[in-house]
């Protein structure tokens, strides 16, 4: 299973939220890029960026400083926050990271979703985001009636081949991922499954891993140091290290 430390970027800043209210941030250094580099030496392969500004208003914010980390690192990195339109993707993988992931579009405009696809394939990851398991939109601000397992099977018949799953009831509260929900999803749909929301401790990713999901993203709980990154690449990817892309 890949580790993906996540950084969430607000008025330039690192931060976190709970349960994603705006309201309700934490702080946990002014620079994006050095903590970056301090996920690259402990270990981590990728990286999980968010636009939290970007996801508010609608389109990338902090392009520029999702760039410097991707000259500062060599780490993989996925983008999400704010892609509303092929121009929106197409700056922001010009920055040369992996992957993008795409949120409200998915609900609001299936063909942008499509064209996406067929340009960019794999680089095009779609991040469902569920509140009581039902999908939520506009940075988590709005819910739909759409249930996440019916989204997921929509688009995977489209040809989206990698769902990020997060439960925003457990993200940033430390209180264990959603096991059940993400069994769910998996059954739902053939699509890879990385998984967002509750991570508190190592015996939670050993969790995910036994569950089988190809990735878990850590957000909180390294910033708290409930989970030691260095300690949880060792134990969580050390078998599978040689060949992962």
């Amino acid at each position: 299973m890949i580790l993906f430390p996540a950084i969430d970027i607000k008025d330039g800043r690192c931060v976190r939220l709970f349960q994603g209210d705006y309201n309700r941030m934490t702080t946990y250094a002014e620079d994006p890029v050095e903590v970056a580099m301090r996920w690259q030496e402990a270990g981590a392969r990728w990286l999980h960026v968010v636009d939290l500004d970007g996801a508010a208003q609608g389109h990338p914010v902090h392009v520029e400083l999702i760039a410097r980390i991707r000259q500062a690192t060599s780490l993989k990195i996925e983008v999400g926050g704010g892609l509303r339109s092929p121009g929106h993707i197409e700056h922001l993988l010009s920055t040369g990271i992996e992957r993008v992931i795409l949120g409200t579009v998915a609900i609001t405009d299936r063909e942008l979703l499509k064209q996406a696809l067929a340009r960019w394939d794999e680089r095009i990851a779609v991040g469902i985001d569920a509140r009581n398991g039902y999908v939520a939109i506009a940075g988590w601000m709005e819910d739909s009636q759409v249930k996440a397992t019916h989204l997921a099977q929509e688009l995977a018949l489209l040809g989206v081949r990698r769902f990020i799953y997060t439960d925003i009831a457990r993200d940033g509260a430390l209180v264990g991922p959603n096991l059940a929900a993400l069994s769910e999803m998996q059954q739902a749909s053939p699509a890879a499954l990385i998984a967002s929301g509750g991570v508190s401790s190592l015996e939670d990713l050993q969790a995910l891993a036994a569950l089988g999901v190809e990735g878990a993203i850590i957000g909180k709980a390294l910033y708290t140091g409930a989970v030691d990154l260095a300690t949880a690449v060792r134990v969580i990817e050390k078998e599978e290290r040689p060949n992962v892309d």
